[in-house]
This record gives C-alpha cells, sequence and structure tokens, in this order.
C-alpha cells in the first residue's frame, strides 16, 4: 500500500530493504551469525577507545539505503473543469505574392488550392480591366465634353463680361457679381443663360449721363467720340447726346467717349456739286467725305511731307466708306460767287379790265421791270446811304431763297463757286484744309433741314 502511494515500481521494491525484518536477511549459517556479533562488538570497542571512527559501519557489512522522503501526492483536478494542453508551436508561413491576401482569406486560412486560386486572379484582374475601361469610357465621352464645354461656355461669358466692363467700368462692383454669378453656374445652359448685357447697360448709361453733364461747353454741347470702327467725331446738343444714351446699350455705349469739344471754324471754297448742291443753310449739320480719287492723289503729291501725317491717317481712316471723315460739322457760314448777284430782270403783268359799251372794248395792261446788281445795294446798305434795316430785310438769305427757287424750278447755274465756313474738331482741321478740292459735304437724313424735311413727307406721307 504505501509503495503504492509513493508510486514506487515493481522493480524499485528488490532494491528497497524490507523493514518488517529490521533490514536483516535470515542467515542460517549460525557461525557467521556469531562472527558478525564478535567483529560488531570489536568495532565498538575501538570506536570508545578511538573516537575516530563512529558512525561507521563495520567493514564487513552492507550500509543500508536510507529511507526515500514521501513524494508529494499529486493534485487531484475535477473530472469537469478541462485540463489545458500546452500551446502548439506555430508552423513557418509561406510567402504570400501580391494577391495572397485575396487567395489566403478563403476557407478562413486554409490553403486555397492552385487551381481556384488561379481562378480568383483572373477574375480580380478581370474585373479591374472592366473598371478602367467603363472608367476611361465614361471620362472620354461624358466627362471630358462635359468639361470642355463648361469651360468653353464660362470663357465666353467672362469675355463678355470684360467686353462690355472696361475703362471706367473696369472695377465696378457689378462685374464682380456677374463673374461670381458665372464661376458658380453648374451646368453650361446656366453659365450661358447669366445676363452682361442688362447690368452693363445700366452701369453705362449712369457713366455716360455724368460724362454729359461734365463735358457740356458754353453753348450746351458735347463731342462724341465713337471708337468701335474708326473714329468718328459728333458734335450735338446735349438733348441729342442724351438721347443716344437713353436708346444705346452697353455695345455702343462701352465705345463711346463724351468730350468737351475742342472745335475751330475753316473756310474753304467748293464747288455747287460738293455743296450739297448749294442747298444747305446756316446752322445745318452735315458731314465730310473724302472722294478716294483724291486721297490717293493728294496722298502721292503730298508724300515727301512731314505734315501729311494726318493725312493720311485720314485717307487711311476711308478704308470703311459707310463712315464719314469728319461727322456733325455745322456750317456757320455760306457764301455765293458774285456772278450769281446780278439781276436783270423784266416782268410783264397784264390785267384786262373790259369795259362794256355798245361801240368797243377797253384793254388796260401794267408792265414792271427791275434791274438791280444785289453787290452793288449791299455796299450801299453798308454805307448807310440807303436805310439798313429795309435793305436787311429785302436781302435777307438772298443766296439761299435763289437756290431754293432753282430748286423748286429744276433750273440752275451748276457752276458757281461756294465759300463754306464748317465748325470742325481741332484735330480735323489740317485735314479738311489740305484736302479741301476733294471733299464732299452731305446732309443727314436724320438731321435734315426744313425743305428736305418737306420734301421727304410730301414724297413718302406724313404719316
Amino acid at each position: 500500500m504505501l509503495d503504492k502511494i509513493l508510486g514506487k515500481k515493481d522493480k524499485d521494491k528488490k532494491d528497497a530493504p524490507d523493514l518488517r525484518k529490521d533490514g536483516k536477511k535470515s542467515d542460517s549459517n549460525i557461525g557467521g551469525r556469531l562472527k558478525g556479533m564478535v567483529s560488531k562488538a570489536t568495532e565498538k570497542s575501538k570506536g570508545k577507545v578511538s573516537g575516530k571512527d563512529e558512525g561507521k559501519p563495520p567493514s564487513g557489512e552492507k550500509t543500508p539505503r536510507p529511507m526515500p522522503k514521501p513524494r508529494p501526492k499529486p493534485r487531484s483536478t475535477p473530472k469537469d473543469k478541462p485540463t489545458l494542453k500546452p500551446p502548439l508551436k506555430k508552423q513557418p508561413q509561406k510567402k504570400r505574392g501580391p494577391l495572397g491576401s485575396i487567395t489566403g482569406g478563403a476557407g478562413f486560412g486554409k490553403r486555397v488550392p492552385d487551381d481556384d486560386q488561379r481562378t480568383l486572379v483572373g477574375a480580380a484582374v478581370f474585373g479591374i480591366i472592366i473598371v478602367v475601361l467603363f472608367s476611361a469610357i465614361y471620362y472620354f465621352m461624358i466627362l471630358a465634353p462635359y468639361q470642355e464645354s463648361m469651360a468653353a461656355a464660362k470663357q465666353t461669358k467672362i469675355t463678355e463680361v470684360d467686353t462690355y466692363f472696361k475703362g471706367p467700368l473696369a472695377l465696378d462692383p457689378r462685374k464682380t457679381s456677374i463673374l461670381a454669378e458665372i464661376d458658380g453656374g453648374t451646368t453650361p445652359e446656366m453659365v450661358l443663360a447669366v445676363d452682361v448685357l442688362g447690368p452693363a447697360t445700366s452701369a453705362w448709361r449712369e457713366y455716360q449721363a455724368q460724362q454729359i453733364g461734365s463735358k457740356k461747353d458754353p453753348y450746351n454741347r458735347v463731342m462724341i467720340t465713337y471708337e468701335a470702327s474708326g473714329q468718328k467725331n459728333m458734335i450735338m446738343k446735349i438733348s441729342e447726346a442724351k438721347k443716344i444714351v437713353n436708346e444705346a446699350d452697353a455695345a455702343v455705349l462701352s465705345n463711346l467717349v463724351i468730350e468737351t469739344p475742342d472745335t475751330v471754324a475753316v473756310p474753304i471754297i467748293i464747288s455747287r456739286l460738293q455743296a450739297a448742291g448749294g442747298l444747305v443753310n446756316v446752322g445745318d449739320s452735315v458731314d465730310v467725305y473724302l472722294s478716294t480719287t483724291n486721297a490717293t492723289t493728294t496722298a502721292a503729291t503730298n508724300a515727301t511731307n512731314a505734315s501729311n501725317a494726318t493725312n493720311q491717317t485720314a485717307s487711311t481712316s476711308e478704308s470703311d466708306t459707310s463712315m464719314p471723315n469728319i461727322s456733325g460739322a455745322t456750317v456757320l457760314a455760306i457764301l455765293r460767287a458774285k456772278d450769281s448777284g446780278a439781276v436783270d430782270a423784266s416782268l410783264t403783268q397784264s390785267q384786262q379790265i373790259a369795259i362794256m359799251t355798245k361801240e368797243n372794248e377797253m384793254v388796260n395792261e401794267r408792265t414792271q421791270t427791275a434791274k438791280t446788281d444785289v453787290e452793288e445795294l449791299l455796299k450801299a446798305a453798308s454805307s448807310r446811304t440807303w436805310n439798313e434795316a429795309q435793305v436787311s430785310s429785302l436781302l435777307k438769305s438772298y443766296g439761299w431763297r435763289l437756290s431754293d427757287f432753282e430748286r423748286a424750278s429744276n433750273i440752275g447755274d451748276l457752276d458757281i463757286k461756294y465759300m463754306v465756313v464748317l465748325e470742325v474738331p481741332r484735330e480735323n482741321a489740317l485735314f479738311l484744309m489740305q484736302n479741301s478740292q476733294g471733299v464732299q459735304l452731305t446732309v443727314p437724313t436724320q438731321d435734315a433741314p426744313q425743305w428736305m424735311v418737306k420734301e421727304l413727307k410730301r414724297i413718302y406721307g406724313a404719316g
């Protein structure tokens, strides 16, 4: 029982001494037993005498083995509590490829067969190719054209803004607001729908109205320079300038420059044909054109003249034949040549008065003869020999009335020369003087004299 408790095996029992016999073996030899007893006694007596060999067994007898210490009893564990197994050693992992994370996840850590792994890799590559292909198709077929149209629409509107909001209105707050609205557009249609012309027109009308009030001259006139297609100076009344500003939009107003008139009076001698048929009067507004033939001849003649630069500039500007070289020149005076001042006329008026008698009829006739030299009459009036007021009333606008009668009768002297005094901007004076033989005065129908208005209404009707 003790052996079982101590965990001894059978072979250990053979070597262990028998405790029940006190470690003594049975010896059948009596002489041997006596001999042993004698030897023990002898050894004890020697030990007492010497005191050195105490505790040693006699040489002839085996030393008994000491009793082994009891081992601790192992603790018993309950049957319902599982015992912990020692941790297993981790197997060294194999190196995975770039798609190892995809294939390694299959089977929850289990190794995927090679055929299945190739299938998964092929499916992944095919899926990536499909995604890239559809992305490229979407970009080149939908996204890129949309971005191009959006960029083109924004650039168009920004160019329009820069065209209208320029010069003095380059920093106008309305320009910043419109640019922000254009930048915030999400579709090309929304961007193109941004109104630029309306706000620009309002801004330019306000600005040009202020310019009219500040640039007028003592005669309530302003000079408008139109810079869109060549320079065109127009001198006009304030009322006419305001009408233009209120009716025009930003496309016109952004190219208008309103200035204070700086004019000079230039006299020129021209033929009746050049003087608009002699049917212009003081105060009329005329446009001045330069005939191409004369402009070419003048430019060739004065090619070596340093002052011809202005003439060449005017000739170059006539490339646009629809635009006059000088617009809105005012006729300050017009003088008819002396040859038309001699009047020698005989007018006979017959008046028949019938007197009924038995014998006969009496007829009475009256004849009126007039012979006048207008120049001599003017000299007499100037010397105060005659009544100045009476002569002035008789000869007022004599040249104009003569030309008007000639127009009405369709008969007139076509070889008459006229001296016309024109008010033009100072910068156009040299051009007019150098090209006086080739200029042509025209009367604009929109600002026509009274006789022309009557004729136009008679031809086309008042309504």
